[in-house]
């Protein structure tokens, strides 16, 4: 692509807002994996797992959910305490379905990508190794969901 060509505005929000919605159409819970080390990562800290947390972001588990182009922000509850949550859409790695593990690693932006920080992945832990989570932080009895790459 040539220097000169208009530059979009990123498509991560995009796919974020219409996977949860085919989640919640299909009566499942979308759940997202954050990379919780991306600047502006705002979770409670006891929920954070190997520098990564999944949150829950169905209707019936938060408040004010907002998911805009650079920003995922609402109110759940931690341990029984009401907490804001704020998730540069950059941060998120992952959505999807508790219930079966169906959804999507999100692709990584090229130059001027949606990472705050530099996040190539060669040792691992990155965008770039599309491994399932380990699952939510407070797994559901009996069950783990998986994650299945969608193309």
């Amino acid at each position: 692509m040539s220097d000169d060509a208009p530059r979009m505005t990123s498509y991560r929000p995009y796919l974020l807002r219409a996977l949860a919605e085919w989640i919640n159409d299909n009566g499942m819970t979308p759940h997202i994996l954050v990379d919780a080390g991306v600047a502006g990562v705002r979770v409670p800290p006891g929920a954070v797992r190997e520098g990564k947390v999944v949150l829950n972001i169905a209707d019936r588990a938060v408040v004010g959910l907002s998911i805009d182009n650079e920003w995922i922000e609402f109110t759940a509850r931690f341990g029984g305490v009401s907490q804001p949550v704020s998730v540069p859409v950059g941060a998120v790695l992952a959505v999807y379905a508790r219930e079966t593990g169906q959804g999507m690693v999100l692709p990584e932006e090229g130059a001027g990508g949606a990472h705050a920080h530099d996040d190539d992945g060669p040792d691992g832990d990155g965008p770039d190794a599309p491994t399932p989570p380990a699952g939510p932080a407070e797994p559901p009895a009996g069950k783990r969901p998986h994650l299945r790459v969608v193309k």
